[in-house]
């Protein structure tokens, strides 16, 4: 009899389990259906956003006035989705007839809010929209997000920030930039390019001040932006002992000013030295330099020998002809077989 009893509850369980299983995978169902029916209502609804504010949106960019609707509440986020998208793709006088036409529509006043209480989504687009208006009533709005946690977050609010007042963001960003290694140079790099004078000036004016530690990531960014720093700046980095420091520093390097320095550093103990000191000397040297670089032919590293011989080859003051006599001039077996490398690259490139 127990042994019955035992079958009949196990039965019983399975039954309802079964039937819990059942009614849960029913609701999923139901779920996903409801889901897919409303993106699709969605979709609809954004499709029919488009196909009215597109053509008002393209009788702007070419110059015409039409007579605007009012944007409506279920209008803005994909209306904000289509301006983001054709300001990423125009210049010149397109993007400030798109900024007047959202100035016209209350979209400044609009995105500042989404920006101060939106969603995740919402800050995203809100920060871009104020970026691409230039928008400096949305200053104190954007500093509290770059400071966030959320990387996509803060990098674009420090893109807007750079589009909004390039010089006050450069004194306000550098520094940032320069402590947050987890952000990536380039992503650092592009949102400061359109800062990269005033960029230049504060890292001129910080850099003596920096703990060495600082320094390389500092150096780096200055030769991602591609800008001069001052020369006594520069040679305080290529006359450090630290090692990655004079490697930054000599990255860094786009003029004359530290020529000395960098002849010194061809004779370096660390080749990693070495190779970056040929490299710009290819960039700033002379054509006396060719000896020096010459010599660095039968360096016992290959990358010195390597990088030595495309420096010869971009010396700008150096000839074919030039090149071609010092070619002639090497009688060390793997120096005149870097050089021959070399100048077949160029020839093949």
């Amino acid at each position: 009899m127990s042994l019955a009893q035992s079958s009949s509850s196990f039965v019983t369980i399975a039954v309802w389990t079964g039937s819990i299983a059942l009614g849960l995978t029913l609701l999923l169902g139901v779920q996903i259906v409801l889901l897919r029916l409303a993106l699709r209502r969605r979709e609809r609804r954004e499709a029919r956003v488009l196909a009215r504010w597109r053509p008002l949106l393209n009788q702007v960019i070419v110059g015409d006035s039409p007579a605007l609707p009012a944007l409506s509440a279920r209008e803005r986020m994909p209306f904000l989705r289509l301006w983001v998208h054709l300001q990423g793709s125009l210049r010149g006088e397109a993007t400030e007839a798109l900024n007047e036409m959202a100035r016209s529509l209350g979209v400044d006043a609009l995105a500042r809010t989404m920006l101060a209480r939106g969603a995740r989504e919402e800050r995203l687009l809100a920060a871009l929209v104020l970026g691409h208006l230039r928008d400096r009533a949305a200053w104190p709005h954007l500093l509290p997000l770059a400071g966030l946690a959320d990387s996509a977050l803060s990098l674009t609010a420090l893109w807007a920030l750079v589009r909004v007042d390039p010089d006050a963001a450069a004194d306000y960003l550098t520094p940032l930039f320069i402590e947050r290694e987890d952000w990536a140079l380039s992503h650092v790099a592009g949102i400061l390019q359109q800062a990269a004078a005033p960029t230049a000036a504060v890292l001129g004016r910080i850099l003596p001040g920096l703990p060495e530690e600082r320094l390389p990531r500092a150096l780096r960014i200055a030769e991602a932006l591609r800008v001069p720093l001052p020369g006594p700046v520069l040679a305080g980095a290529l006359r450090s002992s630290a090692v990655p420091v004079v490697i930054a520093g000599l990255r860094s390097v786009i003029t004359p000013d530290t020529i000395g320095d960098v002849r010194a550093l061809l004779g370096h103990e660390d080749w990693q030295v070495r190779v970056q000191a040929a490299r710009a000397l290819g960039r700033i040297g002379e054509k006396a330099d060719a000896e020096r670089l010459t010599a660095l032919l039968a360096d016992p590293q290959w990358w010195v020998r390597y990088r030595a011989a495309q420096a010869l080859r971009e010396l700008p003051a150096l000839s074919r002809a030039d090149l071609e006599a010092v070619r002639a001039s090497v009688t060390d077996r793997f120096a005149a077989d870097m050089l021959e490398q070399v100048l077949a690259e160029e020839e093949t490139a």
